[in-house]
């Protein structure tokens, strides 16, 4: 007679066995890493039903790398769009919007959005395939990633956020929150698992793997602080509160650029706040989230105490 994990295991197993996935990755100008992102896919446990790149205007080689590959591999797909001069954060929702129209006839259980300059280990889907086997209200799962051997600090990530380098969807849930929104502030990945959240499913990051960020990212203090201030016009734009934006802010200048890279991120965040900018997302997910983090907060001064 079998044991009860035994069934237990047999069960999530059949489960896990029937789930299909897809995934889209848009990608511009990747010729530097995309090899390490492919490789990363070939030697998947569970394959996916199909992996679709989005090209989103390469120049540098992207397509021809890829195209190296297609022949191997019948699941791959690349799919090219026209070459551009518009840069901003909107273009990678386009980018994957674009992808899902073109294959959202198929039948799948699970949609997910890889960036093509990451790399993990073998067992990577079928982790996270699981989590979703055993968790029917699981609607976003994804993990940690690291660069040059550093990781999330979970004080002030939610662990209830998933990265946008590597995130899958239920197909319920990713059509249930209207995809991606494009926005060309930045925060895209943010505002579809916050949406997920206000709208009843479960998000998480599972800690127990780690993918690997190799895109080189600049370290001079100017880029940083550059950086630091649109973090923080970012922060204000996707309707961060005040109270949680002061404590992140103050958290950061313990970290490189010292003290000055924190009031780098408060002071985009004043500054879209004297301009107005306006917010463009619903006034619905600015009061959710506010909770949110308003929740965090409180949790975060009543465990230091």
């Amino acid at each position: 007679m079998l044991s009860d994990s035994t069934m237990c295991t047999n069960s999530l197993d059949q489960k896990l066995s029937n789930l299909t996935y897809i995934i889209i990755t848009p990608a511009r100008n990747e010729a530097k890493h995309i090899r390490l992102t492919i490789n990363s896919m070939c030697i998947q446990k569970i394959k996916p039903l199909k992996w679709l790149i989005i090209s989103d205007g390469s120049t540098d080689g992207t397509d021809e790398i890829v195209q190296q590959y297609l022949s191997k591999h019948s699941w791959m797909e690349l799919l090219r769009l026209p070459e551009h001069c518009c840069h901003n954060f909107a273009n990678k929702a386009y980018a994957f919007n674009t992808g899902y129209n073109s294959i959202k006839n198929l039948s799948f259980d699970i949609i997910g959005n890889l960036d093509a300059d990451i790399s993990f280990d073998a067992q990577y889907f079928s982790f996270l395939l699981s989590k979703f086997a055993d968790n029917p209200r699981l609607g976003v799962a994804g993990t940690p990633f690291q660069e040059n051997s550093r990781h999330y600090n979970y004080r002030f990530t939610n662990i209830e956020h998933v990265s946008g380098a590597c995130q899958l969807f239920k197909r319920e849930c990713f059509e249930s929150i209207g995809g991606y929104q494009p926005i060309s502030e930045g925060g895209v990945d943010l505002v579809a698992v916050t949406t997920a959240r206000m709208i009843g499913w479960e998000t998480r990051t599972f800690t127990e793997k780690v993918s690997t960020h190799h895109r080189e990212i600049g370290t001079g203090r100017g880029k940083l602080l550059i950086s630091r201030f649109r973090f923080g016009k970012q922060d204000y734009c996707l309707g961060g509160h005040p109270c949680w934006e002061i404590c992140r802010c103050c958290y950061q200048m313990k970290s490189k650029p010292y003290v000055i890279g924190g009031l780098a991120l408060l002071s985009g965040y004043l500054w879209a706040s004297i301009r107005r900018i306006k917010k463009p997302i619903t006034k619905e997910l600015v009061e959710f989230r506010r909770r949110e983090q308003l929740a965090r907060l409180n949790k975060i001064l009543f465990n230091s105490m």
